[in-house]
């Protein structure tokens, strides 16, 4: 170690000195603390044995830390969607049991030996192949973000749902094993389908809804996966088990649950769920279509809504998530004051692609009011936009796609609430 760089013990005193102080301001009273002077009954018996729970559930403690509806949102949760707690999670990797699910007709009972993929159409010979056939294709390890095109769609015409939960918990991040729909086309034959460059596939699930939707094959070729596990165990049930589709980056309607064909064709179906539905719809009435790239968004998950500051002024950790369907995150900006002035947050690691980011900023809050916003920047150089930069170019009719910087009024008592500031 150079002697610029060698720490000194004064030195090392102060940074301790230093530390102490953020953290110690509660234990500096001179009543003993019961909880350290004391055994406690959970140390003074036997806790359970291994075999108390054979799949591990969370604590009682964190049982509030789960997946939630809006009642009023849809005329019924068989069509629905619930949200992700995004607001009670760290790190990025989404749990299982916390991650949202959107259905358009349920939830199905599928088995895995009941499980059959067909790929037809455009193709040198028609297969089908079953759950074990997929077992048997070399497969990779992916960590993908799904994020429904409809989250934070209730945000455009003004502040509406209070809590990240609500306004951004249409997403998940989990790590995705399967085989590459390329690989499954390649057993099939592309020479049928003659120059691919304006071929496309038609994807469908095994449910009532079968939520049709057509993809460019240059998209299919590149990184969709045919995924059979999710986070190293079985998909669950309500993420497509036994099988689903990942098409990393782009909106979460085209990862068809449930998938039981694959059909390669001329061009698009232009099917309900890409025409009447998972459309922009712009100020002049006229929708536009393909827009599948989820772009760069991030939102403060902590403090919010949900998450309000309850420790008073001093030491305070801003954290939130960041994703863009383009590529990695490269930056994340918070500002306190609705965007008048920025700090450059840090983030927990390198951004990777088409997964989510987390990111902190470590502060000192003086119990004053703040306007919590954050703005994610990717590789390709896109900046989040604010709610106004929207609107000039695609008016109030849209629902879908909305990527805007989102704040937080945070209040002297630790409070949040969902405003608007654009």
């Amino acid at each position: 170690m150079s002697q610029s760089f060698k720490p000194s013990r004064r030195g090392f005193l102060r940074g301790a000195a230093a530390s102490t102080a953020l953290v110690a301001g509660a234990a500096r009273s001179g009543t003993p603390d019961p909880l350290i002077t004391e055994v406690q009954e959970w140390a003074s018996g036997l806790g359970e044995g291994v075999d108390a729970t054979p799949y591990g559930l969370p604590i009682e403690y964190e049982s509030d830390v789960v997946r939630r509806n809006v009642e009023w949102l849809t005329a019924d949760t068989i069509s629905s969607i619930n949200f992700t707690p995004i607001h009670a999670l760290d790190g990025t990797i989404t749990p299982q049991g916390c991650a949202f699910e959107r259905h358009h007709s349920g939830a199905i009972d599928l088995r895995k030996e009941d499980y059959r993929l067909m790929i037809n159409g455009l193709v040198e010979t028609p297969l089908v192949f079953s759950y074990a056939d997929l077992e048997r294709f070399p497969r990779e390890n992916h960590v993908y973000f799904c994020e429904c095109a409809a989250n934070t769609g209730m945000e455009w015409a003004g502040a509406q749902l209070n809590g990240a939960q609500f306004t951004h918990g249409m997403i998940h991040n989990m790590e995705y094993t399967g085989v590459p729909l390329r690989t499954i086309l390649a057993e099939a034959g592309l020479g049928a389908a003659g120059d691919l460059a304006d071929k496309w596939v038609y994807v469908e699930g095994a449910d009532a809804s079968s939520n049709g939707r057509s993809i460019p094959m240059e998209k299919a070729l590149d990184d969709v996966l045919v995924a059979f596990k999710a986070n190293g165990e079985a998909l669950r049930k309500e993420h497509g088990y036994p099988v689903r589709l990942v098409v990393p980056g782009w909106e979460g309607n085209m990862w068809v649950k449930w998938l039981r064909r694959v059909e390669v064709m001329d061009g698009p179906v232009e099917s309900r769920e890409e025409t009447s539905k998972y459309t922009d719809t712009l100020e002049d009435g006229t929708s536009r279509k393909w827009t599948w790239e989820m772009d760069a968004k991030s939102v403060v998950t902590s403090p919010s809504p949900q998450a309000p500051i309850t420790h008073g002024s001093g030491p305070l950790v801003i954290t939130g998530l960041a994703w863009s369907g383009h590529g990695a995150i490269t930056r994340v900006d918070v500002s306190k004051d609705g965007g008048v002035t920025w700090e450059t947050a840090r983030l927990a690691k390198p951004g990777e692609k088409m997964a989510l980011t987390r990111f902190y900023l470590d502060t000192t809050w003086d119990g004053e009011e703040m306007f919590l916003q954050s703005r994610a920047m990717d590789e390709t150089g896109y900046v989040q936009p604010t709610k106004a930069q929207l609107r000039e170019v695609r008016g109030l009719n849209s629902i879908y796609h909305n990527n805007c910087i989102q704040t937080w009024w945070v209040r002297p008592t630790g409070e949040a609430e969902n405003v608007e500031v654009s």
